[in-house]
């Protein structure tokens, strides 16, 4: 069972509940997100698993996930790279925004990024595949309507679009 810490408006912990418990009662939690990015220059998308149970066959950031209690923003995203590909580079954090969606669930996501060529390990359960990815051609994507994690759509639209 996944522990995750719940925090104030200034991501001060208050306290630790079950996944379900942080969604069931909105309490503001914590998320990280890995972009990797290869030598050319290209953004790696992750396609979500149909298994997976928000956002099944949607782009994603290459690695996401929940912060677990006691864990920093740094492990986690660590920890989440290794889970969801096999694999790890050097990550650097690159910024921590303060996320509100339509149904009243909050959330601070922080993003780290990294240069890495693969090869990726996607996991199966959870990743479909992982293709590299220019700016333009992402942009493209969106107009046509291809499904987008709204994390990542955020993310895209703040810092890289």
């Amino acid at each position: 069972m996944e522990i995750l810490d719940f925090v104030d408006k200034n991501d001060n912990v208050i306290g630790a509940t079950t996944r379900d418990g942080i969604y069931k009662k909105n309490l503001i939690h914590r998320i990280v997100h890995v972009m990797i990015f290869n030598n050319e220059g290209k953004i790696a998308l992750q396609l979500r698993s149909n298994k997976v149970s928000y956002c099944p066959n949607h782009r994603s950031t290459t690695v996401g996930g929940h912060v677990q209690t006691g864990e920093s923003y740094e492990e986690a995203a660590l920890r989440e790279y290794n889970e969801e590909l096999w694999t790890e580079s050097k990550i650097e954090k690159i910024s921590k925004d303060y996320y509100e969606i339509e149904w009243d669930i909050s959330k601070f996501l922080v993003t780290f990024k990294t240069i890495f060529n693969g090869p990726f390990y996607p996991d199966g359960k959870e990743v479909e595949k992982i293709d590299f990815f220019t700016i333009e051609e992402i942009e493209k994507m969106i107009k046509n309507g291809e499904k987008f994690h709204p994390e990542l759509l955020f993310l895209l639209n703040k810092y890289f679009l």
